[in-house]
């Protein structure tokens, strides 16, 4: 186990369950920095698309994820992503991205990539790190000192999501129930790894989660 100064929280979660607030949340109340692995992936896939490479190519697409220079900001008040010096992050956000995002972080070698670079992240956080995806508690930090999984009901999300993309709830509830889809292909989004704690964050404000987390470290509630 890190020590309490340099705990590793790892936060799993499909998309809608409140995991980027959380984690940003309760990434500054303990100090520590923030890894936002979803951003990453999202990188990569907008690298992909400026290469001009076909998505159907895995070996371009990992070429093309490997040559691409990305920077995620680890500061919770300042998650910025970088994409070759470029800030990418409302362009990362976009149709576009979401569209590719899971055909990219689907190849073998883009994932093996930026498993080995988020857990460089993490190794280098000296005060601690909370970070946040659908693989981190099972793949990228098994051996985190907290692991949690945050869900909510299908709607919930949908409603958050398209609340936050000013988009239709309908159109949104599709697109997430097709990302979980096609993730679930390489991760597990809709299960919780072993030893994590599962929160239901249908009915919970922010607050109330990040509380329910930090209850968890203080009480030695940790895997």
């Amino acid at each position: 186990m890190n020590s309490p100064q340099a705990r590793v929280v790892a936060v799993d979660g499909p998309s809608g369950s409140g995991k980027s607030t959380v984690s940003k949340r309760l990434a500054s109340a303990l100090g520590s920095a923030y890894l936002d692995t979803g951003a990453m992936y999202r990188a990569a896939a907008l690298a992909a698309l400026r290469s001009g490479v076909d998505l159907a190519d895995k070996d371009a697409v990992a070429e093309a994820v490997r040559t691409a220079k990305l920077e995620l900001g680890t500061t919770p008040g300042d998650p910025f992503t970088r994409l070759d010096g470029e800030p990418v992050d409302a362009e990362i956000r976009g149709a576009e991205v979401t569209g590719a995002v899971s055909a990219v972080a689907g190849v073998p070698a883009v994932r093996e990539h930026l498993i080995a670079e988020q857990r460089r992240i993490i190794a280098e956080a000296g005060a601690g790190i909370v970070v946040e995806g659908r693989d981190i508690a099972e793949v990228v930090a098994p051996d985190a000192d907290l692991k949690v999984y945050l869900y909510a009901d299908e709607l919930e999300r949908a409603r958050r999501r398209s609340a936050e993309n000013d988009t239709d709830v309908s159109a949104t509830a599709a697109d997430i129930a097709r990302r979980d889809a096609a993730d679930s292909k390489t991760t597990k989004p809709l299960e919780a790894a072993a030893g994590a704690v599962a929160i239901d964050t249908t009915h919970l404000g922010i607050d109330a989660v990040v509380g329910r987390m930090l209850a968890l470290l203080s009480n030695g509630e940790i895997t």
